[in-house]
């Protein structure tokens, strides 16, 4: 049986849509040892069907697949795997509900920053989000304000950002930011979603 001790890392990538997560999220893969999965948010997304929804029933849609793709990474962390999770932290219940989920201890936060001006530019060369989306989300992503490390990429390459979180990984102190965050959010006691401070 694995018990919480032996619960794989997650390194936890919280900035706004067009920010860089997932092309750092790559290069982790890449240069950090052992077997990493990469779970991004959008993935699960894409797995939905493509008839569209009934406008009304989309915000519990996307709710329920938000807490679905938690469900999966907490599945997949308590199996023993590691995770790079690529995540949206833009509604205050998706922290809580990680915060609930997750392992504490093995979770490393990292805020994901990028200026407004190179998020703009970055959303023209996409093409494939609405203009203004990455700008709306800055202001509601990094609310919480507690992270173990931060990368800004509106200059640092994704290779030059994965460097730095993988020194992070390596030197890992207790308490996390996860683990402080819990104490400020969640009332103690088993967990228990239901519990969170509003």
């Amino acid at each position: 049986m694995i018990t919480p001790m032996d619960s794989g890392r997650i390194v936890f990538l919280n900035g706004t849509s067009s920010s860089g997560k997932s092309s750092i999220a790559t290069e982790l893969l890449r240069i950090l040892d052992g077997s990493w999965f990469h779970m991004p948010v959008d993935a699960f997304h894409a797995m939905r069907t493509k008839k569209e929804a009934d406008p009304a029933e989309l915000p519990a849609v996307l709710r329920r697949t938000w807490e679905g793709f938690h469900r999966a990474v907490a599945g997949m962390a308590s199996a023993g795997n590691d995770i790079v999770v690529d995540h949206v932290l833009s509604e205050r219940w998706r922290l809580l509900d990680c915060l609930t989920l997750f392992e504490p201890r093995n979770v490393l936060l990292v805020g994901v920053r990028c200026s407004p001006e190179e998020l703009r530019r970055r959303e023209r060369v996409r093409g494939d989000r609405p203009a203004g989306l990455a700008e709306h989300q800055l202001g509601l992503v990094h609310a919480h304000g507690v992270y173990d490390v931060e990368c800004d990429t509106t200059a640092a390459s994704p290779a030059e950002c994965a460097l730095r979180i993988r020194d992070a990984l390596t030197h890992h102190t207790s308490p996390t930011a996860f683990e402080r965050l819990r104490r400020t959010h969640v009332r103690p006691g088993p967990l228990d979603r239901s519990e969170c401070f509003p």
